[in-house]
């Protein structure tokens, strides 16, 4: 079960207990999951009892138990706890990783695609945005690229020919004073009401956002070229293993899998509301939680070491990794390269 399917899970719940009157509150839109601040506190954790509590006119450990009832026994949810005024801790099944990365390799290149565009992308009752107007200095040039973006996100506000016009002069000197992928970058970074801050030079270091997230990406494609040297392929399965040796703080591994599983989500709200930035934004974390999950969880077989399935399942959530990392990458227009 990914976050997206344990969050719709749990508004399933929601909707339930309103519609057999256990619960008298508004059914929320959507209902926040992600790892919990502790380890030994589940796999995700939800604060949608504390949020509805007071609604409800009833304590939120009480509503916790109302949802609780409900959710214990259902595919992919080994058991649900009660913690601390009400939160919900959430122990998935067995083979919930698996079942994301196997996911998001199926789809590949097609995993966070818009599906649709326009208002048909918003859902029921969702209102669509239109793109914002920007001022100050870079406007063009940024109106210029955003509108690329949305035309790759499906929105039929961005120009079919964004590089022509006024922002294309603009776009063209910062260009050539920072390189494509970090003039995008820096245009596409800000949210809409936020100035450009342009860098003096493209600096490829780690503490440049756009360098690390194309770092991340190809250090990714590297762990799955190097287990085919070695012998052996990615194969969705338990990336944690047995052996104290092999185990990191599982609390990266959370992190990771919320960013691969949220891409979706979050490609269809920037369609939605006409804001690349939000796509800058996941793969900066995405990025940053691939990075420290690789120091915990080292995909490959280290010294005389064979390979085992944890190193496979490893390579697997490595290479969708770099699928999402390269699949975002692209929509914004900036290379995903294999090597750096």
């Amino acid at each position: 079960m990914t976050p997206a399917e344990l969050s719709r899970t749990v508004l399933c719940s929601v909707r339930s207990a309103v519609a057999e009157r256990e619960l008298s509150v508004p059914v929320p839109a959507r209902i926040v999951v992600q790892p919990p601040p502790r380890p030994g506190c589940g796999d995700y954790a939800s604060n949608v009892a504390l949020q509805l509590a007071g609604q409800a006119g009833l304590p939120a450990r009480e509503v916790a138990e109302i949802l609780r009832r409900r959710l214990a026994g259902r595919a992919g949810i080994a058991r649900v706890e009660i913690a601390g005024p009400g939160f919900l801790n959430f122990h998935l099944g067995d083979g919930a990783s698996a079942g994301l990365v196997g996911e998001v390799l199926a789809r590949g290149a097609r995993y966070g695609e818009p599906a649709e565009s326009g208002a048909a992308a918003a859902g029921p009752g969702r209102a669509v945005e239109g793109p914002a107007r920007h001022t100050g200095e870079w406007a063009r040039a940024r109106e210029a690229v955003v509108a690329d973006v949305l035309v790759r996100l499906g929105r039929a506000e961005g120009r079919a020919e964004p590089s022509t016009g006024p922002g294309a002069a603009e776009l063209a000197g910062l260009v050539a004073r920072l390189g494509v992928d970090e003039a995008r970058w820096t245009l596409l970074k800000p949210a809409a009401a936020d100035p450009v801050r342009v860098p003096e030079r493209p600096v490829q270091h780690e503490d440049n956002p756009r360098f690390r997230v194309q770092y991340a990406h190809a250090r990714s494609r590297a762990a799955v070229r190097n287990a085919a040297e070695l012998g052996f392929a990615a194969e969705p399965g338990d990336v944690v293993g047995d052996r104290p040796a092999d185990r990191g703080d599982v609390r990266t591994l959370q992190t990771l899998e919320a960013a691969l599983a949220t891409y979706p989500t979050t490609t269809a709200t920037a369609a939605r509301r006409c804001a690349p930035d939000r796509v800058v934004r996941h793969l900066e974390a995405t990025a940053d939680a691939y990075l420290r999950w690789q120091e915990e969880f080292w995909p490959l077989p280290v010294g005389e070491q064979k390979p085992l399935a944890v190193h496979r399942a490893r390579v697997a959530l490595a290479e969708a990794t770099g699928t999402v990392l390269g699949n975002g990458l692209r929509l914004l227009g900036i290379s995903a390269p294999e090597h750096v």
